[in-house]
């Protein structure tokens, strides 16, 4: 392999800590509709952990390094109590959840950027619709071999995780049908969506090597995978998430993620015995899709038995296997977001609700931006 072209993968002792990136729509007040204002509270406010994005109307937001999903959470919300009330002072309202209802793609402004228009040159329409908003999560590993045997491991949960975070039913005013409309943006573009699967660091350097030299990617950044290993900082990223709507279910999901890799951790020989290192791809895709289109009313497959099991099912099972670690880290009001989850309705079929009852997609808007500012989810009858 050329040396030149090797990745190395950063190791620490940072095993199974956490970094989060949320991202936010920015919005006029007055219209509920996005503008191209996200550089203002990068400019405006002390605080390096606001970022850039794509499109000039995103904002992102990350974490340090946490120990565990409450520090994420307390890290997050002191960051959002600056852009809530920066938001606040101009006029400007925000929220996270995976799209915009109403907003057409078509009016949004690229951030400038070589990379961002680099992007534009190589995909074109593709890069320029992807006005979507997601949750990535970053998982440390002591290597890159342990970050492709966890990777093999995720790429089952991640139907699970979308339906959970499913948040992006409406797309330019339409209802899609879809539970999250926001993977299908991306999969059209051919270094996103699923994966390859490596049996280990090296394979994966190798096919690194290649996409490289046949310039497919110029670098890492460039594979928008639904997870994908980050050598850089030394973690897996998980980024099949939707937004969550709401702060507290993005510490629920990043709880739940934590609690698998743990879980993980302590029984992955037993796992590996009974499923194989290396996932099957069809049941990988059958499953995404389910996610996508149904959410938590899917039937998923299960890879041991090939057979159906109702996605709530999948859920409970999941929840009961890490418990323990739910207890251990204390995440009960987590556990308890998720089972609301499973029995009162994911983002997706709250802002359904709300359109059946109201036939307006800008109360939707406004119930979005409700649920940004209270932190936690809005259940209505």
């Amino acid at each position: 392999m050329e040396e030149n072209l090797r990745l190395n993968f950063t190791e620490s002792n940072n095993f199974l800590t956490l970094g989060v990136e949320i991202e936010l729509q920015v919005m006029e007040k007055s219209t509920n509709q996005l503008t191209p204002k996200a550089h203002d509270f990068i400019t405006n406010i002390d605080n390096p952990k606001l970022t850039k994005e794509l499109f000039q109307s995103m904002l992102e937001i990350i974490t340090g390094i946490c120990t565990n999903a409450h520090e994420a959470y307390i890290d997050l919300d002191n960051s959002l109590k600056q852009v809530d009330q920066y938001a606040f002072d101009h006029a400007l309202s925000l929220c996270s959840t995976g799209s915009h209802p109403t907003a057409n793609y078509n009016d949004r402004m690229i951030t400038e950027s070589k990379r961002y228009q680099e992007l534009i040159d190589r995909n074109q329409w593709l890069s320029r619709r992807t006005s979507v908003y997601g949750l990535h999560v970053h998982v440390g590993m002591r290597n890159g071999d342990e970050c492709i045997d966890f990777s093999n491991f995720f790429v089952r949960q991640l139907p699970i995780l979308l339906a959970l975070s499913a948040s992006s039913p409406f797309w330019i005013g339409k209802d899609s049908g879809l539970a999250s409309t926001r993977p299908t943006v991306y999969e059209a573009i051919p270094t996103c969506g699923l994966p390859y699967f490596f049996k280990n660091w090296e394979a994966f350097n190798k096919r690194y090597q290649d996409l490289i030299r046949v310039q497919s990617i110029k670098s890492m950044k460039d594979l928008w995978w639904d997870l994908r290993p980050s050598p850089g900082h030394g973690t897996l990223e998980i980024r099949i998430c939707d937004g969550p709507a709401t702060l507290k279910e993005m510490k629920a999901l990043v709880a739940m993620i934590h609690s698998m890799a743990h879980w993980y951790s302590d029984n992955k020989v037993e796992f590996n015995s009974t499923y194989g290192t290396i996932p099957e791809r069809w049941i990988l895709r059958e499953n995404k899709w389910r996610a996508i289109r149904h959410g938590l009313e899917a039937q998923f497959i299960d890879e041991s038995t090939i057979s159906n099991l109702p996605a709530r099912t999948v859920a409970y099972n999941w929840l009961e296997k890490i418990k323990p670690y739910f207890e251990k880290h204390q995440y009960n009001d987590s556990e308890n977001i998720i089972v609301n989850l499973l029995e009162k309705g994911n983002s997706s079929s709250r802002q359904r609700k709300v359109y059946k009852h109201s036939g307006d997609l800008e109360e939707v808007v406004r119930h979005n931006i409700s649920e940004h500012l209270s932190r936690q989810p809005i259940w209505t009858s």
